[in-house]
């Protein structure tokens, strides 16, 4: 079991900056891929951006590629989402997620952390 606990949401102005984080814990999860989820009300959950844990690589979404950043420490066990530059239609539940090795989905999912950007 791998456990995902995310904080650092909460309302901010359209423009501004917010970064969430994402405790990892449980067993051995150095070769997981840790992924950020989002879903807007009303709408399908969306990826937004990935980290392999192992080697760093990142992947993003065209619409927050630039905008958002994502990056792991491996001392605190920790993935953050640096977002800057934000948009009303960043508004949105965030969720963070781990994948297993040989998964090819996001198997274990955090309880979600709001965000939202007011105009």
């Amino acid at each position: 079991q791998v456990q995902l606990v995310e904080s650092g949401g909460g309302l901010v102005q359209a423009g501004g900056s917010l970064r969430l984080s994402c405790a990892v814990s449980g067993r051995s999860w150095g070769n997981y891929v840790i992924g950020w989820f989002r879903q807007a009300p009303g709408k399908e959950r969306e990826f937004v951006a990935a980290i392999r844990w192992s080697d760093g690589e990142t992947y993003y979404i065209d619409s927050t590629r630039g905008r958002f950043t994502i990056s792991r420490d491996n001392g605190k066990s920790t993935v953050y989402l640096q977002k800057d530059s934000l948009k009303y239609e960043d508004t949105a539940v965030y969720y963070c997620a781990a994948q297993s090795p040989g998964v090819h989905q996001f198997d274990y999912w955090g309880q979600g952390t709001q965000v939202i950007v007011s105009t």
